[in-house]
């Protein structure tokens, strides 16, 4: 679970999620004081940082000389569609089919998948 609580302060929001907290807000052309990322943002992290473990969790337990990878996230939105463009760039001593197979592994982490499927979203007032 995470909770998200904001009070007066114009949009800083604190997020807390498994006993951590981290900021959100809006940029200050938007009256946020801009603290932290957008909302927006987070989703963006959220697939880049899965993407990114997934390749390196897959390329440690592969043996895949992997030095690094860097994941970059953007989003295009139009009235009719929002898509989410990723780059990875690698780093290390890797062959063509390391990289298509690290490129297949990103294809399965698991954020990418949920926002791949099917997403409802269900609201109370408690």
């Amino acid at each position: 679970m995470v909770t998200a609580i904001i009070g007066k302060e114009h949009y800083r929001t604190e997020l807390i999620a498994s006993g951590k907290t981290v900021i959100a807000d809006e940029p200050e052309d938007l009256g946020g004081t801009d603290t932290g990322p957008a909302p927006g943002e987070f989703l963006l992290m959220s697939l880049a940082s899965c993407t990114a473990i997934t390749i390196r969790m897959y390329a440690d337990r592969k043996q895949i000389p992997l030095d690094g990878v860097r994941v970059e996230v953007s989003m295009e939105k139009n009235d009719f569609k929002t898509t989410l463009k990723r780059e990875l760039y690698f780093t290390g001593n890797l062959t063509a089919e390391h990289r298509t197979k690290l490129f297949e592994i990103a294809e399965k982490c698991p954020v990418h998948k949920t926002l791949n499927s099917p997403i409802q979203i269900e609201t109370t007032i408690a």
